[in-house]
C-alpha cells in the first residue's frame, strides 16, 4: 500500500488519532501563539497608518483573517460532513462536528470586529450590506449545524443529519467571496492578488499574511483538540480510552 494511503487508513483508528492529536496540539497551539505575537506586533506597532482610516484600520490584522478562515472552515466542514454520509467514516463525523463550534466562534469574531471597522468607516456599526449579510447567514447556518447535530442523543446520527444541511449550505461560500462584485455594496473590494498587484503595501501585507497562517495553525489545535474531546465521548466504553486516559502504553 503507498504510504500516504496507509498513513491516512492508520489516521482513521480511534486510538491512532488519539495519540496523533497529543503529539501534534502543543506543536500547533505553540506556533500559532508564537506567530500571533509576531503577526499583531508587526501589525500594530510597526505597520505604517493608513493614508485614509488612519489607525483605525489595524482591526484589519483580526477581521480579514477571521473572516477568511470562517470560509475555509466551513469548508472543510462540509467536505468532512460529504465524506461522513457517503463512506460513513468515523474520523470524518468527528472532524466534521468538531468544526463547527470554531467555525462560529471566527465567523462570530469576523461580525464583530466588522460591525467595530465600520463605525468610523461608514458612521454606523451595522448596514445591511451584501457581505455582512451572507456572513450573517454563515453564523447561523454553523448555529443550525451545532443544534442539529445536538438534537439527536446518537453523535453519529445527529453528524449526518447536520451534514445535509452543512453540504447545502456551501452555496452560502461564493456569495461570500463574490458579493462585492456581484451587487454595488460599501464593502471594499479585494486588496490582497495572489495573481496582480495588491492594493496594500508590503509593510501592511506581510503581518496579515502572518496572522492568516497564525489563525490556520490555531484551526489545527482546535480542532485536534474539540476532535479528540468528541472522539472520548463516542469511545468511552472501548478498553484503549481507559488505558489512554491512564497512561498504559499500548
Amino acid at each position: 500500500m503507498n504510504p500516504v494511503l496507509r498513513w491516512f487508513h492508520q489516521l482513521g483508528s480511534p486510538p491512532y488519532f488519539y495519540r496523533f492529536a497529543t503529539r501534534w496540539m502543543p506543536w500547533a497551539g505553540g506556533a500559532a501563539l508564537i506567530l500571533t505575537i509576531i503577526g499583531m506586533y508587526l501589525g500594530l506597532a510597526r505597520a505604517p497608518a493608513d493614508y485614509l482610516q488612519g489607525d483605525s484600520f489595524r482591526i484589519i490584522y483580526i477581521h480579514v483573517p477571521s473572516a477568511w478562515m470562517s470560509m475555509f472552515i466551513y469548508g472543510v466542514m462540509a467536505l468532512n460532513g460529504a465524506i461522513a454520509l457517503i463512506w460513513r467514516i468515523k474520523l470524518s463525523e468527528i472532524l466534521f462536528l468538531a468544526c463547527a463550534p470554531i467555525g462560529a466562534m471566527f465567523t462570530a469574531i469576523t461580525l464583530i470586529t466588522g460591525m467595530l471597522w465600520g463605525k468610523p468607516t461608514w458612521g454606523a456599526y451595522w448596514v445591511w450590506d451584501a457581505r455582512l449579510t451572507s456572513e450573517l447567514v454563515l453564523l447561523f447556518l454553523y448555529f443550525g449545524v451545532i443544534g442539529l447535530a445536538s438534537a439527536y442523543d446518537d453523535l453519529r446520527q445527529g453528524a449526518r443529519a447536520a451534514a445535509v444541511l452543512a453540504i447545502v449550505g456551501v452555496v452560502n461560500i461564493p456569495i461570500i467571496h463574490f458579493s462585492v462584485k456581484w451587487w454595488n455594496t460599501l464593502h471594499q473590494g479585494e486588496t490582497i492578488r495572489i495573481f496582480g498587484k495588491s492594493s496594500m503595501d508590503s509593510s501592511m501585507i506581510w503581518p496579515l499574511l502572518i496572522m492568516a497562517m497564525a489563525t490556520k495553525l490555531y484551526f489545527v489545535f482546535a480542532l485536534l483538540l474539540r476532535a479528540r474531546g468528541v472522539l472520548l465521548e463516542q469511545e468511552r466504553n472501548k478498553a484503549w480510552v481507559r488505558d489512554a486516559l491512564l497512561g498504559v502504553k499500548n
